[in-house]
């Protein structure tokens, strides 16, 4: 994959620089603020981005805010924002804004095998929310009240991006007992029970933020 960082800290951004590098991947261009990411990635037109929340010039939302502008130009531009934090307000615009996206805490990524699976998986058009961040955006709506403990912890892996079968494996229950789970949780959220894939997160937001 050819991909383009926007990350301020230069540490960081030269460790998954190496990182993707070392994984076959290319990293065509590093940036530190918002409007040069913008700018790389209307040049390079990568396949995927990685940009951080907070950018110059007063480190508060430039970078989310730098990833809507890339999703406006480019429709569809494949972004991962990787943050310390969740900016609720502009997750939310980002995540209604289609698939091909997803919200990761740096905190919370234990393992590496994990991050390039997202990557890839955003890529390929896939949604990943980190439950943390995912907790935070459905807390502020009445209607996720109504679902169960299970129901929540169904939701959260649907939007890591599983599928049926494997959150059955991860919560050691029949694929059965998933598609139930899954259909009360529309049912609750007057979603419509059909919707598969990142569609299913992506109409869950939507609906959340409304």
């Amino acid at each position: 994959m050819r991909i383009v960082i926007a990350e301020d800290n230069v540490v960081l951004a030269q460790g998954l620089s190496l990182l993707l590098e070392a994984e076959g991947h290319e990293v065509v261009a590093t940036t530190g603020d918002g409007d040069s990411f913008v700018a790389a990635v209307g040049e390079h037109r990568p396949d995927v981005t990685i940009v951080d929340v907070r950018l110059p010039p007063s480190f508060r939302h430039e970078g989310i805010r730098a990833a809507l502008r890339v999703r406006s130009e480019i429709p569809g531009q494949p972004v991962l924002v990787f943050s310390q934090y969740v900016e609720q307000s502009y997750a939310r615009d980002l995540i209604r804004d289609g698939g091909g996206v997803g919200y990761l805490l740096k905190d919370r990524v234990a393992r590496v095998d994990d991050f390039l699976r997202a990557l890839h998986h955003i890529a390929e058009g896939g949604t990943i929310m980190d439950p943390e961040v995912l907790d935070q955006l459905m807390t502020r709506h009445d209607p996720v009240s109504t679902l169960t403990p299970r129901e929540r912890e169904v939701l959260e892996l649907m939007a890591q991006g599983y599928a049926n079968g494997e959150i059955a494996r991860k919560l050691t229950v029949t694929e059965r007992a998933i598609l139930k789970h899954i259909g009360n949780i529309f049912t609750k959220l007057d979603l419509p029970a059909e919707e598969t894939g990142h569609r299913r997160v992506l109409a869950v937001l939507a609906y959340l933020s409304r």
